[in-house]
């Protein structure tokens, strides 16, 4: 097994923002990036962290996608269409977020979409976001095409995620987040880049046949939908809002990060926020989930269960431990990573 190397996370924030300050970003916007992708090795995602940080700053040497400028096409009370103008996604999701909250502050829900965009990281975060402001938040994204609808051999979908946020009282907010794919493809990329085989059910070769084989299920291969016909359902939906209601591309439309580093991914987001507050007061709704969160913990366990868990909750406990503890990583992607800052001219402070 390879060594495991823990690092805090003020650390690895600085250093990871000021490889993007000197990748051409400002501070603002390193500090956006970089707080997300190490977030996301908080909460155990460990494939949309800083294993991200070649790929994206590669595309902007390469002035693929530059500074991220928010540009307004469309907007009414209670809507907004961003133009990212290739601009970075997360950066744009998050900008996205806040406008999509502050608008249903005023009007009660709020729709947000985003064109132009580039992967947005990882989806959790923009959905919490709203549930600390006392919202519920759906948030999609369509992706690079990797999968095929049901039934077919040839890729059409990409993982496709789908999140919501949903704020609790006492207890700890709600966040689901889930690839409308069994597994997101980042994580067959980690795999790769860890060289660790993939579990049997993630991916298919590009002969249709399984694999536990990485470079098989990313060299033409394909992810298959979770459950079969009612992911492929699902991804169905987020391309449909994340990418033909905002004018973005689509299916095998969009542009791959790694691949096509010629040309913008033009990626599409959709943000749906709604106050909590809509129909019941703020308390007496917040503590009817805790009374959900509260009952559903008092199930009895299935054989083999240790304990039922609530949607987000393991990803909260991971963020905790790693925080109290560091964040592990291999020995290989802290050096791609100290690679990256070498190419700026930056010492590593590990």
């Amino acid at each position: 097994m390879a060594e495991e190397i823990r690092i805090g996370k003020e650390a690895l924030e600085q250093y990871v923002c000021d490889i993007f300050q000197a990748a051409g970003l400002d501070k603002e916007q390193s500090s956006i990036i970089s707080r997300h992708l190490v977030l996301a090795n908080l909460r155990g995602v460990d494939s949309h962290g800083i294993s991200r940080v070649d790929i994206y700053t590669k595309r902007l040497d390469l002035g693929i996608e530059g500074p991220t400028v928010v540009k307004v096409q469309k907007e009414s009370a209670s809507s907004m269409l961003i133009d990212g103008s290739r601009g970075l996604g997360i950066i744009l999701a998050t900008k996205g977020i806040e406008i999509a909250v502050n608008k249903a502050k005023e009007t009660g829900l709020a729709v947000v979409g985003i064109k132009n965009s580039s992967h947005c990281g990882m989806l959790a975060d923009y959905t919490h976001y709203a549930a600390q402001n006392n919202c519920i938040a759906i948030a999609t994204t369509n992706a690079p095409s990797s999968m095929a609808p049901w039934g077919g051999k040839k890729g059409y979908f990409g993982t496709n995620p789908f999140s919501y946020g949903i704020p609790a009282g006492e207890e700890q907010d709600i966040v689901f987040d889930m690839a409308t794919s069994v597994v997101a493809r980042g994580k067959i990329t980690l795999a790769r880049k860890n060289k660790q085989q993939i579990p049997l059910g993630w991916a298919i070769t590009r002969e249709g046949k399984s694999t536990t084989d990485p470079n098989e299920a990313l060299d033409g291969g394909l992810v298959l939908p979770v459950g079969g016909p009612k992911g492929y359902g699902l991804a169905f939906l987020v391309d449909v809002v994340s990418g033909l209601l905002t004018g973005a591309a689509f299916g095998p439309h969009i542009g791959s990060l790694y691949n096509d580093l010629d040309r913008n991914q033009n990626v599409g987001q959709f943000i749906f926020v709604m106050r909590a507050d809509l129909f019941e007061p703020l308390l007496e709704f917040k503590s009817r989930v805790d009374q959900m969160i509260r009952e559903i913990r008092q199930i009895p366990l299935a054989e083999g269960f240790e304990r039922i868990y609530l949607p987000g909750e393991l990803e909260f406990a991971q963020a905790a431990e790693r925080e109290r503890r560091g964040i592990p990583f291999t020995e290989k992607v802290v050096q791609e990573l100290e690679n990256v800052g070498r190419r700026y001219g930056l010492n590593s402070p590990f």
